[in-house]
């Protein structure tokens, strides 16, 4: 297993780790990993941290601690367990990245039609205050990648919870951790690039979609809404 010290003593970052280490092949199911003082020290942080983050890993159904032998990458899932269905989607043969990008769409499509369904106007309206908040943050002189990053997750977290579904709040929810490093290194880009605007405007067109309860553009634009890596224009929009 691969490990580079971490820039923040985080738990998300410990996570981002493992869920790399999956996709590229480096973890594979039923492989130990190293003890907690091990990874504290390779991590470079504290084991506290590396404890919470194993605690979250255990409870997805991703690691099983065998005592006293040691803790290590399941190799399967239960069905009463929705995050291990979504690691499933690593621990499986074929394209990790492509195949989280169709989970991610499919479920923010579910979920967008859930609200669609579910929310009232008061509470769609409501979602104004997180979109202002992302296009304060995306028009800032100096935008900063953190802050719009909290911003964008902030706003698409309202949404999640507009759907009044636990469900999907479980699944959505577990998909954006899954997706973290992915749709941060997209911001990223986006903010180098100078369009920090556009990524705006895709926000405010998943607003626009749900305030006038717009079904066929919620399949029409939700591709549109995406920019991903692209090696020679550095982020594209996935409708490309």
């Amino acid at each position: 297993m691969d490990i580079k010290k971490i820039s923040n003593n985080t738990v998300q970052q410990i996570i981002d780790t493992f869920t790399k280490q999956l996709m590229n092949g480096a973890l594979k199911p039923g492989d130990q990993i190293p003890t907690e003082i091990e990874l504290a020290e390779r991590f470079g942080v504290a084991r506290n941290t590396v404890r919470e983050a194993i605690k979250i890993l255990v409870a997805m159904g991703v690691l099983e601690i065998r005592r006293p032998v040691g803790t290590f990458m399941c190799e399967g899932f239960t069905e009463p367990m929705i995050s291990p269905l979504i690691y499933g989607v690593i621990l499986g043969r074929g394209d990790s990245y492509d195949e989280l990008m169709d989970l991610r769409e499919i479920m923010e499509t579910g979920t967008m039609l859930t609200v669609i369904r579910n929310a009232t106007d008061e509470e769609i309206a409501s979602l104004s205050e997180p979109l202002v908040a992302l296009g304060q943050a995306c028009r800032s002189e100096t935008p900063d990648v953190e802050e719009v990053f909290r911003r964008d997750d902030a706003f698409h977290e309202a949404i999640m919870h507009l759907a009044h579904s636990r469900v999907v709040e479980r699944i959505a929810d577990t998909v954006r951790t899954m997706t973290h490093d992915m749709r941060h290194e997209s911001v990223e880009l986006m903010l180098q690039s100078g369009r920090g605007e556009e990524l705006y405007q895709a926000h405010e067109k998943l607003y626009r979609i749900l305030s006038t309860r717009d079904l066929e553009g919620v399949y029409r634009e939700i591709r549109s809404t995406y920019f991903v890596p692209d090696g020679e224009n550095g982020v594209r929009s996935l409708s490309e």
